[in-house]
């Protein structure tokens, strides 16, 4: 089992990496699947992932306190505007402009209604 947390570790941080250069895709949650993978699997690796001078405050902060920066709160206001204002400039359907209203709205009420780091 642990095998399989790690393989599951690596891959969260692979998506995490991908997210940083496509504001398409969340960085922050897979950063928190990988430190849940990896302190399960490897305690080296989840040393290494909560002691990066990047990403290991945003871990502490959702760990302990549940909250999520300003900074990061920002980013993914700004990803979800981009995601939706291209949807609207692709001229996707109106059941799937309802459905990312929707969804993404949830998700914003979510992340600006926990505290911040």
């Amino acid at each position: 089992m642990r095998f399989i947390y790690l393989c599951l570790g690596l891959f969260s941080v692979l998506l995490a990496g991908v997210g940083i250069a496509l504001p398409l895709l969340p960085t922050v949650p897979f950063l928190l699947l990988a430190a849940f993978f990896f302190a399960r699997s490897s305690e080296r690796l989840h040393n290494w992932l909560l002691s990066h001078a990047t990403f290991g405050p945003m871990i502490s902060d959702w760990n302990e306190h549940g909250a999520i920066r300003l900074g990061a709160k920002k980013a993914a206001t700004a990803s979800v505007a981009a995601v939706f204002i291209l949807s609207v400039v692709l001229q996707v359907p109106i059941y799937v402009l309802m459905i990312q209203a929707i969804t993404l709205g949830c998700v914003m009420i979510f992340i600006w209604t926990r505290p911040s780091g």
